[in-house]
């Protein structure tokens, strides 16, 4: 039996590592996989067709993009800027439903928009993103954020926009809307015993698990990790809410620790395991991100950490990849454990490009850390 069941039985697993991880092993799998996911989408523009027609600038794309300017910054690889900047293009720059959208769905891809104008400041990377979330300041309304899926795709847009403009009006409002998330939204998705994050308010008690604990859905506590890893990443040492911020990531960080399967993997049901239990990789690449950044950034104890960031990286290198590049046990989209299944080496997701996105994220954070010794 490969899981553990909630965090009572963190002892169960050993801060031990029975491999080492191959820097060059890192980037050549972090290539392989990138190249299958450029070789089958060549046109950059193309709408994605799962059950109906969707353009390709939804959020699901813009997490691969994400992943991918990642890569971009270890592995100067002209293709994979060229591949950004057509993606780009092909949409114009802008949003699916436009400057006046305040679907997080919606603003995911200017994250990418943003990361190609720093690189070259053409103001039409720019123009479409920046009148979105100004016009939602604008509103006066920041209870968007009803599903914490959204507070990854959004919130670094704020924080990118403020650090920029050099403007605390773009830090301020990112905060109303992160803190309605966790403190008001259905009384507030964050829980703070558990140290996980409710999907939405659906998920909030009394609603149960089949075995009785909370549902803390895998990739959703993970969407919380990469948006406060983003938003660390890039705010001042100053910003009033920094401090906030860390703790928050360090206790999700503590939370996760203790729900990580034995053969390394996290299941999509962070405290029910009986409840499609099994290996995941989305969720746990973005685990992996999320602590490999904490280690490099001097912000998590390597000790403590390390060795379960990579039994997990381990796992998915060794468990989880096949020869074409092809990432398995990917949960398909959806908000809970029953969405997107059957989740197996062979299943193949609704969407291939996020849950790639979250993996060139893991990696190349891990690529920088090798050099790091405990």
């Amino acid at each position: 039996m490969f899981f553990i069941i909630g965090c009572a039985t963190k002892s169960k697993i050993s801060n031990t590592t029975n491999s080492s991880i191959n820097k060059d092993e890192v980037l050549a799998v972090l290539r392989t996989t990138n190249n299958y996911f450029m070789n089958k989408w060549p046109d950059t523009g193309k709408p994605i067709y799962t059950n109906r027609w969707r353009p390709s600038n939804i959020w699901t794309r813009g997490v691969y993009y994400e992943g991918l300017m990642a890569l971009y910054k270890i592995d100067k690889d002209k293709r994979y800027y060229d591949y950004a900047v057509d993606w780009g293009e092909n949409h114009k720059w802008g949003l699916r439903n436009g400057t006046t959208t305040r679907n997080a769905d919606d603003q995911a891809c200017g994250q990418t928009y943003l990361d190609l104008y720093e690189i070259d400041p053409k103001p039409e990377r720019i123009k479409d993103i920046k009148a979105n979330i100004e016009y939602v300041i604008k509103s006066g309304k920041y209870d968007d954020w009803t599903w914490i899926d959204a507070i990854q795709m959004a919130m670094p847009v704020f924080a990118k926009l403020g650090v920029m403009y050099k403007d605390d009006t773009y830090f301020d409002y990112m905060y109303k809307m992160y803190a309605h998330s966790k403190n008001v939204e259905g009384g507030g998705l964050y829980n703070k015993a558990d140290k996980l994050w409710w999907r939405d308010k659906d998920f909030v008690p009394p609603y149960k698990e089949p075995n009785g604990e909370d549902c803390y859905w895998s990739r959703g506590n993970g969407w919380v990790v990469a948006a406060l890893v983003r938003v660390l990443d890039l705010i001042p040492e100053t910003e009033k809410h920094r401090a906030e911020y860390l703790q928050d990531y360090k206790e999700l960080m503590e939370g996760l620790l203790a729900c990580q399967r034995e053969d390394g993997f996290w299941n999509v049901s962070l405290h029910d395991p009986t409840n499609f239990g099994g290996r995941e990789t989305s969720g746990t690449a973005l685990f992996v991100y999320g602590m490999a950044w904490g280690i490099n950034n001097g912000l998590l104890d390597a000790k403590t950490y390390r060795p379960s960031m990579e039994r997990a990286w381990n796992a998915m290198f060794k468990e989880a990849i096949h020869p074409s590049g092809f990432l398995g046990y990917l949960q398909g989209t959806g908000k809970e454990p029953k969405d997107g299944q059957p989740v197996s080496f062979a299943s193949v997701p609704d969407f291939e490009d996020y849950g790639l996105g979250c993996f060139l994220l893991a990696g190349s954070e891990v690529y920088k850390l090798l050099d790091k010794k405990l």
